[in-house]
């Protein structure tokens, strides 16, 4: 005889949010073959180690990377361009949306179950704003997808007209254009889906992204938004008390991997943008998740807000949001 899942308790009080932001890679790493069954198996895993994060009775928004699947998506389109017409970018990041929102969306219904909790997991795809001016059109940065060797990316470059850059010794990858966020236009889905104890699962890969034209009707451009950045705009908007961004090391350093190499537990606003300017954290590594906290603490309704930012990996997420693990980003230093 089954028994229903027991509902999630109210307190009286508001419940604290977190808005937690998961890496393209922890759902879709470059060392498996790319099949649904792993990537749900791996989905899984992340939601075992997110759902505590529930039961401690915080209310949470989940965002995600979508960089190896749209990459996946483009480059199989490319392959079959001669059979079928491909579909622009913008249409694959909403492909990719849709599919890891639908996968993340049962695995995480599938451990509240296992663990006793009634409540509703639901993916949105999310559409942002972009400028279609914006610079990083000319200079795409962001790299998607699997990764070549030299001489296997100046081929498809020839073929296909796509731009290659080496990604961080690790091999040859497509790089794309990734202009910053403006807008979220789906945010009052968001607030409604909060307001109802549902979980979203939101603006995934950064979001679908549009440009307004001057009939006020929205289209897509080519593009992939860093979803960092757009997941800090959403932690702010809803006056989040945590930001969560998960990456593949517990803490941010400084010196990153010199004689030097220091852990850091916590740094201030104004630190954080005094590392960042020194080129403490490069673009292709901790860079990102700087420039989102900057973001997001800078987003805060006042300066009293007891908001926080924390880097760290998916095992110590829970950790990190008790005050044990990860690096904290905070307005003013603790205790002042």
């Amino acid at each position: 005889m089954s028994t229903r899942p027991t509902p999630v308790k109210s307190t009286g009080q508001p419940r604290k949010r977190v808005v937690v932001a998961l890496g393209g890679n922890a759902a879709y790493p470059p060392n498996i073959k790319g099949t649904a069954e792993e990537q749900q198996q791996l989905m899984h895993r992340v939601c075992g180690h997110l759902v505590k994060i529930i039961q401690s009775g915080w209310q949470l928004v989940l965002t995600h990377g979508n960089g190896p699947v749209v990459g996946n998506i483009l480059y199989r389109m490319a392959r079959t361009a001669h059979e079928l017409p491909p579909m622009p970018m913008d249409v694959c990041v909403a492909h990719s949306q849709g599919g890891m929102g639908y996968m993340l969306q049962q695995s995480f219904a599938n451990v509240l179950v296992d663990h006793g909790l009634d409540m509703v997991v639901s993916c949105i795809v999310t559409e942002v704003e972009v400028d279609a001016k914006d610079p990083a059109f000319s200079k795409p940065t962001k790299p998607v997808g699997k990764f070549f060797s030299e001489a296997d990316a100046l081929d498809m470059a020839a073929k296909t007209g796509w731009v290659f850059a080496e990604d961080s010794g690790r091999g040859w990858r497509r790089m794309v254009a990734s202009p910053k966020p403006r807008k979220i236009l789906d945010l009052k889905t968001v607030d409604a889906l909060m307001e109802a104890g549902v979980i979203p699962i939101a603006c995934g890969g950064g979001g679908v992204p549009v440009v307004l034209d001057s009939k006020g009707h929205w289209s897509g451009v080519p593009a992939v938004i860093d979803k960092d950045l757009t997941s800090a705009m959403l932690a702010a908007h809803l006056h989040a008390d945590a930001l969560i961004m998960l990456t593949g090391v517990e803490r941010v350093a400084l010196d990153f991997n010199q004689p030097t190499q220091r852990w850091l537990d916590h740094l201030t606003l104004e630190e954080a943008q005094q590392h960042a300017a020194s080129g403490q954290f490069p673009v292709g590594s901790m860079g990102p998740k700087i420039d989102a906290a900057i973001s997001y603490l800078q987003g805060l309704p006042n300066a009293n807000h007891d908001g926080k930012v924390i880097i760290t990996s998916l095992e110590r997420a829970f950790d990190a949001l008790m005050g044990q693990a990860g690096t904290h980003i905070t307005l003013k230093a603790p205790g002042a």
